[in-house]
């Protein structure tokens, strides 16, 4: 029997219909001989009816159905009466009276209920996934992400860019993790790389002349993986000619709202509000700052030397910052062990303590408040605290200071149940450092990858002061998370040259790993800028998730495995012979 209609989309107006439904049993019941089942198919669920007037061979089998059966069923549509409507049903409205039943298939005992939130381990999960992906849950999420996929498409059409694919084997080239192999079988010691990203070839592209190109790109990377972070991931990437940031700005701006109105019909407000670097790390203490979270930062070193505490005294005498963070109305449910939790949140981020007091109608109270109650007055006057507000303190070199303080507001965030996964605040984060030191190695690296641009200001100056170079680079960020990332390029080949030396990367390395990109800058490379989101991550979080596999559908463990097809496996002596590779056993830690 071949299906006249979903599961999704009968209602009263269809009465009296004759239909054919395939689809998976989602439930059974008896109530006196006569068997109600819910049908299930991607599109939905309808109630199906098998009652005296069946013949009693049908009634027969329809009892016998269990869960997840695979089955095609035909019969009447019924419109209910008014007082048996389940407003809780797309198709409540109605139930099919069933004339005949066909089972597909059968299903053995399930591993795990499909039937509502599954309590069943990630592991189980995983390898029975196409069980899982049949939860109601997991098939929002996929449909989300497809219907992102085509708003992105259909955004980039109406601004006449081309989708240009790039190629999946390429050459292995730094760009910030390890790479993922593949031996050439034609050419023996020989290794193509997955690529990380399109950067190269989209480079490559704008000198082609294709002025607007974006393509939804499979990348590859070689690293741990944590919950917002998959070997395989999917981003949005595109590319522009002769444009600056603000030209990018515009595009992705328009093309969130577009994603959120058409999706979810949420209105972002645009444009995004822009922070450099500096802002965000000192009134945030983090460079993906969460701005649902209403606090931020003062700088409290202009009332240190008001009081007798040494250790903030030391600190600053010591060229470091005091940074204070008010959490309103919080004093009361914070206790000494309270805090000393936060306090370890905050040494987990290179920080020797966390100084904190409270704000009382007569004063301050507990913590170090003995030391600044003489000022009292100015201290709540600076920082806007109020009775029964909590202060706390991020204290030492401007980095530590902010970043442990910022650990504390994100951990706060969630403490406190401050934001709700659906208020979306995007924001820019610009006027990032080029540079970053590299303690470990005594060297200079790029901060974000060897082909940004550097501000015009800072060109001429770039050799002899690295650390003061601001590149021309962006993040987008929204409620914690960096969404985006994307630079202005290098186009001259003197200045890639140039930032090459700095972060001590030979000529003749540069050639051997970069040389076709080096080449085609020599022939009339165009100005250009780009910039690139993950798909994955956007959609973790527009379904107020936190972990990836939530939304990809066929993840991997944070071992790397996969428990469904057992990958990566062993393979057979044959195939290494032919690639001419051979395994050095792995002695059992």
């Amino acid at each position: 029997m071949k299906r006249t209609a979903t599961c999704g989309e009968l209602n009263a107006r269809d009465d009296g219909r004759e239909v054919i439904l395939n689809g998976w049993v989602h439930r059974n019941r008896d109530h006196g001989g006569v068997t109600f089942i819910n049908l299930r198919d991607r599109y939905g669920i309808t109630q199906v009816v098998f009652d005296d007037t069946c013949p009693a061979e049908l009634k027969e089998r329809a009892a016998s159905l269990k869960m997840e059966y695979c089955v095609a069923v035909k019969g009447k549509v019924n419109k209910r009466p008014d007082s048996m409507i389940n407003k809780d049903m797309a198709t409540g409205e109605i139930e099919i009276l069933a004339t005949e039943l066909e089972i597909l298939t059968t299903c053995e005992t399930l591993p795990f209920m499909i039937d509502g939130d599954s309590e069943a381990n990630e592991t189980l999960r995983l390898k029975y996934r196409y069980l899982d992906l049949r939860r109601e849950k997991m098939q929002k999420h996929i449909a989300l992400r497809h219907k992102v996929s085509h708003a992105v498409r259909e955004h980039f059409e109406s601004l006449d860019f081309y989708d240009i694919e790039t190629p999946t084997l390429i050459k292995s080239t730094p760009e910030g993790a390890r790479d993922f192999l593949v031996p050439a079988r034609m050419q023996p010691g020989k290794f193509f790389a997955l690529p990380q990203s399109p950067q190269l070839y989209k480079q490559i592209l704008m000198v082609s002349g294709f002025d607007k190109y974006y393509q939804i790109a499979h990348c590859y990377r070689d690293e741990d993986l944590r919950g917002d972070r998959q070997f395989e991931f999917t981003q949005v990437d595109f590319e522009m000619s002769f444009v600056s940031k603000d030209d990018v700005f515009e595009v992705v701006e328009a093309q969130m709202a577009h994603i959120f109105k058409k999706t979810m019909n949420v209105d972002l407000p645009i444009p995004f509000p822009r922070l450099t670097y500096h802002e965000a790390m000192d009134s945030y203490g983090s460079d993906k700052p969460d701005l649902r979270i209403d606090m931020k930062f003062h700088d409290f070193s202009s009332l240190v030397p008001k009081a007798e505490f040494g250790v903030f005294k030391s600190i600053l005498a010591e060229g470091g910052t005091i940074k204070a963070m008010v959490v309103p109305g919080a004093a009361p449910n914070y206790s000494r062990k309270k805090v000393s939790e936060l306090e370890e949140t905050a040494k987990t981020y290179g920080a020797k303590g966390l100084a904190w007091m409270k704000v009382t109608a007569d004063g301050l109270d507990g913590g170090i408040a003995k030391f600044f109650n003489p000022i009292a007055d100015e201290v709540k006057e600076l920082l806007g605290a109020k009775a029964d507000d909590l202060i706390l303190f991020g204290a030492g070199d401007w980095q530590t200071a902010c970043t442990s303080l910022g650990a504390v507001r994100a951990r706060l965030a969630k403490d406190l149940d401050l934001v709700k996964w659906d208020d979306f605040r995007f924001a820019w984060v610009i006027d990032f450092p080029l540079f970053e030191w590299n303690e470990d190695e005594k060297k200079w690296d790029p901060a974000h990858h060897m082909f940004s641009m550097p501000q015009d200001e800072f060109k001429a100056t770039m050799e002899e002061k690295p650390g003061d170079v601001i590149g021309d680079l962006y993040d987008l960020v929204v409620n914690g998370y960096e969404l985006a990332s994307g630079s202005v390029r290098i186009h001259d080949p003197e200045i890639q040259k140039r930032v090459f030396n700095v972060v001590g990367f030979p000529e003749e390395e540069a050639e051997e790993r970069f040389g076709f990109l080096l080449e085609s800058f020599r022939y009339g490379a165009p100005p250009h800028a780009g910039l690139a989101y993950g798909l994955d991550r956007l959609v973790m979080l527009m379904c107020g998730e936190e972990s990836l596999k939530e939304v990809i559908a066929f993840p991997r463990m944070s071992t790397g495995t996969n428990p469904l097809d057992e990958s990566p496996a062993l393979v057979d002596e044959e195939q290494l012979d032919e690639l001419k590779i051979k395994l050095i056993p792995v002695e059992d830690e």
